[in-house]
């Protein structure tokens, strides 16, 4: 894991709470239960504006660059990419 400031460290983790929610909420991917899909929903609106939080404070320390490589070697390091594929419509 690659080392990151605290606002990347909370940028990722949000993100992936996001991408979990909305993989959750995945009407291709989903148990067929509505109520999962609605406390799913919910929790994304909190997540959301957790993330966007997070990359205002990066903002204001003057971080105006995201570290691509890094925060892909993070976001791998954390199962990223499989996380992120369950959001998509199955073949």
């Amino acid at each position: 894991m690659p080392a990151l400031t605290d606002a990347e460290c909370s940028v990722i983790d949000h993100y992936l709470a996001v991408v979990d929610l909305t993989a959750r909420i995945n009407p291709a991917r989903s148990s067929g239960h509505t109520y999962t899909c609605l406390r799913a929903a919910q929790s994304l609106a909190s997540e959301a504006r957790d993330l966007l939080a997070a990359l205002e404070l990066m903002w204001d320390r003057g971080e105006r660059e995201i570290h691509v490589p890094t925060l892909t070697q993070a976001l791998r390091a954390l199962d990223g990419e499989r996380r992120a594929s369950r959001v998509t419509i199955p073949s």
